[in-house]
């Protein structure tokens, strides 16, 4: 479906709300319906039918932008939904609309002019490049009674080219839909939310889940006043702000984190999705500079270390000395890699080596190590030169060494003779 943006250019003003100004009027959305029934077995089941909707801005009574879609009408309250994508293009909004059942909770929510019984919707907005996520509660009055058991045995049906009139109730946001942590650092969880009138009785918590397993880190009842665990500032809670912050990660701080609002009969919640990504620290058994006699053998160790999560790549090339027309770097095929090794903190470590036989024929080849893995956007390389030494010719220095010895002990020999003869002559 081709996105269409139109563009208002005024400030539309009234008592109970204010629409931004530069903001598009309408959005392209996917409602997916919901047909509960029940089965041959008497169990019920849930059919779910994705159907053409437009998400529109204005006043009650407006025409649709496209009659040939479900319109869902946004009319103006307390609360302006556009703020909270302000600077944001059409084309980077996924939207998508839901029916939401209340469970059989059925309360009168506390605005001017509501009534008895509402049916409820939910609107997702996502950013195509996973910036943020917003979930909203659209209510729309309803004239009839509230059914004897759950809404959602009797939801009415939706024609195709219904307008449904709402406004929004309640919003949940959060800036960091997903977010990669280093270790031991600080990272704040976002998570913001807004009901459409004051005192609302809310209550706040935080879960984290990991694995299947589900922990509560943080609850808070405005009714109450009653607080559980830590992480949130309670100052922030006027304004809103229902962020949790991790002190210093580690590598069990990895998980889903939810934050999630209710007021009866709402309850909205938003994931995240936080992995921690370690690079590792890479060294070499050398320096940058190798000398070896021809002939000599050393074991050269490329070692990646402390990274997170364990998937490494350790690869090593060697290139001829950098002349005109040298080749590429070729890749070694005699590296042998250790297996991964587990540190106290959970991080890996892994090396990978190869034996270097010394040639005069390698002398001034660089070597290098490269390691990948996901926490770089490049590898990380380290090298060394190989200089390679021609051994000495024992044979030769011991020929003359041995020569030198002799003639030392002749002339010795000889200036002995000659002291003695001397002597003689003298006596």
């Amino acid at each position: 479906m081709p996105v269409c943006v139109c563009v208002c250019v005024c400030v539309c003003v009234c008592h109970s709300g204010v629409w931004s100004v530069h903001q598009f009027q309408w959005l392209p959305c996917s409602f997916i319906d919901e047909r509960v029934f029940l089965n041959k077995d008497n169990h019920t089941e849930t059919r779910l039918i994705h159907r053409e909707a437009i998400l529109q801005f204005g006043q009650k009574g407006d025409a649709p932008v496209n009659r040939n879609a479900i319109t869902f009408l946004i009319t103006r309250s307390k609360l302006d939904l556009l703020q909270y994508v302000e600077g944001v293009e059409a084309e980077q909004l996924k939207c998508e609309l839901h029916r939401y059942s209340t469970e059989g909770g059925y309360v009168r929510w506390p605005v001017l002019g509501a009534r008895e019984y509402n049916h409820w919707f939910t609107c997702i907005l996502r950013h195509s490049r996973g910036l943020f996520t917003i979930t909203s509660f659209l209510r729309r009055p309803f004239d009839q009674p509230p059914p004897g058991g759950p809404d959602y045995q009797k939801w009415p049906p939706i024609p195709n080219r219904e307008v449904l009139t709402t406004t929004v109730a309640m919003v949940i946001k959060t800036q960091t839909p997903s977010v990669k942590a280093r270790l031991k650092f600080q990272q704040k969880l976002h998570c913001q939310f807004d009901v459409d009138h004051k005192g609302a009785k809310v209550t706040v918590e935080w879960h984290k889940q990991h694995h299947g397993e589900r922990t509560k880190l943080f609850s808070y009842n405005r009714r109450t006043g009653q607080t559980q665990g830590s992480g949130v500032g309670l100052r922030a809670f006027a304004a809103g702000d229902a962020s949790y912050t991790l002190a210093s990660t580690m590598i069990s701080s990895e998980g889903t984190y939810i934050c999630s609002v209710s007021v009866n009969p709402l309850f909205a919640r938003v994931d995240i999705n936080l992995q921690i990504e370690e690079p590792p620290h890479v060294s070499l058994n050398v320096g940058p500079s190798l000398s070896l006699m021809e002939g000599n053998k050393r074991k050269i160790v490329c070692e990646a270390n402390s990274y997170y999560p364990r998937d490494v790549e350790i690869i090593w090339h060697e290139q001829d000395p950098v002349v005109l027309g040298a080749p590429h770097p070729r890749s070694l095929e005699n590296v042998i890699l250790s297996y991964h090794r587990e540190n106290r903190d959970m991080t890996f470590s892994l090396s990978g080596f190869f034996y270097l036989q010394a040639a005069l024929r390698d002398s001034g080849k660089k070597f290098t190590c490269s390691v990948s893995h996901q926490s770089l956007k490049v590898p990380i390389t380290k090298s060394f030169t190989l200089i390679v030494e021609e051994p000495t010719n024992w044979m030769l220095y011991l020929a003359v060494g041995s020569v030198m010895i002799l003639l030392l002990y002749v002339k010795r020999s000889y200036l002995h003779s000659a002291w003695r003869k001397l002597a003689g002559k003298v006596i």
